[in-house]
């Protein structure tokens, strides 16, 4: 009997992608065989980065892992999770604020798809304090990002701005 390969699915916006996100890929893959990384198309939030810039970024984020796929998405993470087969998603915890909304989730979601568990990664405690949101507002406002994203995700940030029409530097 051929053992299946366990799929799990990492949800986000990744508006951009941090160093964070990249610390709970690098877990994920240790414990899965294969992580979707499932980029959402933004319905409900107003991203810096459109959706192609995004999945460019991420992308390039996780290029080193072989066992990693990226993905965009709209509608219900739960048909994108049932339809690709997997038996569980990543979800990266930060602090303690994260908890309530993040318990909140997983149990809508066992709900919904009673076969899929949520697994909840923590990055390392030098990642721990990075979001996205801190990342744009920093990068909008001239500030230096280099230490919360990867080199390639920073020029990015740079040029948004600029094409935004503000100066970073």
């Amino acid at each position: 009997m051929d053992k299946q390969p366990v799929i799990a699915v990492y949800p986000g916006t990744f508006d951009p992608i941090t160093l964070g996100h990249e610390d709970v890929v690098r877990r994920a893959t240790q414990l899965f065989d294969q992580v979707i990384i499932a980029v959402a198309a933004g319905h409900h939030k107003k991203t810096m980065f459109n959706l192609h810039e995004r999945l460019e970024m991420v992308r390039e984020a996780v290029a080193p892992y072989p066992h990693v796929t990226v993905e965009s998405f709209s509608g219900l993470m739960r048909d994108f999770v049932v339809a690709r087969g997997a038996k569980a998603m990543v979800r990266g915890l930060r602090a303690v604020t994260d908890f309530d909304y993040e318990f909140q989730l997983a149990g809508m979601n066992r709900s919904l798809m009673p076969n899929v568990e949520t697994v909840f990664l923590t990055p390392s405690d030098k990642y721990q304090f990075i979001s996205s949101t801190f990342v744009r507002e920093i990068a909008t406002l001239g500030g230096e990002v280099g230490k919360f994203v990867s080199p390639a995700v920073s020029n990015r940030l740079v040029e948004k701005v600029r094409s935004l029409g503000r100066d970073p530097a």
